[in-house]
């Protein structure tokens, strides 16, 4: 079984800024993808951003132009850089990585946590 370990929720004001990190073991044989979603009760598990090992980007509309993610290959670490939040940001954060344990493994989707983030004044 695969841990990636979140790092860096907490309550920020309206306007404000938050960075999550998110580690894989560096055991881990190889990752391609690496995301982050968010999820508030009572609702779906959403993608906020995704990228790719050689470093393309996506995001939700809803965060473009703030939200900045990144990785360190070399740590097997993935980053959200969150500013000018929002009270709809609010929501537990996980992230996502689609890894190879070995090189004999096939490639497989693993989460962490959950780490809360709260917007509000």
């Amino acid at each position: 079984q695969v841990q990636l370990v979140e790092s860096g929720g907490g309550l920020v004001q309206p306007g404000g800024s938050l960075r999550l990190s998110c580690a894989a073991p560096r055991t881990i044989f190889s990752i391609s993808a690496m995301a982050w979603y968010r999820q508030v009760p009572g609702k779906q598990r959403e993608l906020v951003a995704s990228i790719t090992s050689g470093g393309s980007t996506n995001y939700a509309d809803s965060v473009k132009g703030r939200f900045t993610i990144s990785r360190n290959n070399a740590a097997n670490t993935v980053y959200l850089q969150m500013d000018s939040l929002k009270p709809e940001d609010t929501a537990v954060y996980y992230c996502n990585a689609e890894l190879k344990i070995t090189q004999w493994t096939p490639p497989a989707g693993y989460w962490g946590q959950g780490t809360q983030v709260t917007v509000s004044s």
